[in-house]
């Protein structure tokens, strides 16, 4: 089992320095000098070059991209070239805004569809099955910015409980900060818990036909306890896979969202960094929402070896 996790962790180290190399070479293939848009279109070329000088940019790809890996190996995420602070900074401040959101928005989508699914699938064809049909097809047909259009024109301009938008910040108290970020996980979570509940219908009603669920129903187990005792346990692998891609979605995939609903979150920023061309704060960021991708889909897999003990064989 160390053997394993040793290995599959040098897996992790090594995707995480080719994505990054990836992401070095992409964004500076991107359009636009920095220098020209920090000091705008009356600037002197010795001016600019100087800038350029001063900021790395004149120096090979390479090289530049070594400093940069160093300095995030190092914790030293560079400064950013629009706000002249740290991204470390910006990025644990917009943090505070996008990871409990998306938290709250996957825990949402679980609570709803886990019981939805797994009720469809033990009673296919009936009330259940149809609800969860529908409510699949439409949320995921609808995206989760008219969501949460929809959910400001009924609950902050027609009946005035909820607000439309901004984030009074986590030192105004937990519950106004949690109030300002409801709506938005509402919104986000809808479309994510259509898909979660197709997946997991599919999963129980695979695992229902398995011939330990035949055996237990033939010992004389109740419906009930062959359904949630061994049939959704067993059915877990191709829904945590899912939850797993669908909480690194919410992190990095909220940025309409947070723009409707005016939150400073990660995703905000990464779009004004791209608008204003701050490539320091676009390369890190982007490296961030890469690492949470790779890093969740190692945790899945642990958690595979911890669930099914046919797969530690196997390994």
């Amino acid at each position: 089992m160390i053997s394993l996790l040793a290995r599959r962790f040098a897996g992790l180290l090594v995707t995480l320095v080719v994505v990054s190399l990836l992401i070095f070479a992409v964004m500076d293939l991107l359009p636009g000098d920095p220098a020209s848009i920090m000091l705008g279109t009356s600037a002197t070329p010795e001016t600019l070059a100087a800038l350029r000088h001063d900021l790395g940019l004149d120096q090979p790809l390479l090289l530049r991209y070594g400093q940069w890996l160093t300095g995030v190996l190092s914790g030293n995420l560079g400064n950013s070239l629009t706000y002249g602070v740290p991204v470390a900074g910006l990025i644990v401040e917009r943090l505070a805004v996008t990871l409990p959101l998306a938290l709250m928005a996957i825990m949402l989508s679980v609570a709803i569809a886990l019981p939805l699914g797994v009720l469809a699938a033990s009673r296919r064809g009936g009330v259940f099955d149809i609800i969860a049909t529908l409510f699949s097809q439409v949320s995921i047909a609808v995206p989760a910015f008219w969501v949460a259009l929809l959910l400001i024109i009924l609950f902050s301009t027609m009946l005035g409980l909820m607000p439309a938008g901004g984030f009074p910040g986590w030192s105004s108290g937990l519950m106004p900060a949690l109030q300002a970020l409801v709506m938005p996980a509402v919104a986000l979570a809808m479309p994510q818990a259509g898909v979660l509940t197709r997946v997991a219908r599919s999963a129980v009603l695979d695992t229902m036909h398995e011939d330990f669920a035949r055996t237990a129903v033939a010992k004389g187990l109740s419906r009930s306890a062959v359904l949630w005792r061994h049939i959704v346990p067993n059915a877990l692998i191709p829904i945590l896979t899912m939850i797993g891609l669908q909480f690194t979605f919410l992190v990095a995939g909220a940025v309409l969202v947070e723009n409707v609903f005016n939150l400073p979150g990660l995703g905000r920023l990464a779009l004004q960094a791209l608008s204003q061309r701050d490539i320091i704060v676009m390369q890190d960021v982007v490296l961030f929402f890469a690492g949470l991708v790779i890093v969740m889909n190692f945790i899945v897999d642990l958690s595979y070896l911890a669930i099914d003990p046919r797969m530690r064989k196997a390994a």
